[in-house]
């Protein structure tokens, strides 16, 4: 069982009250190296620099959007095996058809619980200690 304090995490979001929320969600699961980044372009960035184990991404930002993300990630080697929630506003059948094409492990729709949260990382990780 993995402990979710050994694993990092890349929240990706636009909006800082949802980074925020997430953050939150992930330190109350034990989660202890979580970083941020405000769009698709930063978080890439930051992934090409230094990896993070899952990536929880928003689908709608500026510059470069959830899908994009996924679709860099998974193209670059040294990541593409990067565990990847996209965080939606929506429940887009279309929009997770897409995620699915491109290698999404899961996906989560707003608004969202701790516990909801754990669920779709548990079913990504196996269960968290």
């Amino acid at each position: 069982m993995p402990v979710a304090s050994t694993i990092s995490c890349l929240v990706v979001d636009d909006q800082q009250t949802i980074r925020s929320l997430v953050r939150s969600g992930l330190q109350n699961l034990g989660f202890s190296q979580v970083t941020e980044a405000p769009d698709g372009e930063e978080g890439l960035r930051h992934m090409l620099t230094r990896p993070a184990q899952l990536v929880i991404s928003d689908f709608n930002m500026p510059k470069l959007d959830g899908l994009g993300l996924l679709r860099a990630i998974r193209s670059h080697p040294p990541i593409q095996k990067t565990a990847f929630i996209m965080l939606t506003g929506r429940a887009d059948k279309e929009l997770v058809q897409r995620a699915v094409q491109f290698g999404v492990n899961n996906y989560l729709v707003k608004p969202f619980t701790v516990m909801t949260l754990k669920e779709k990382i548990e079913a990504v990780f196996g269960a968290l200690t």
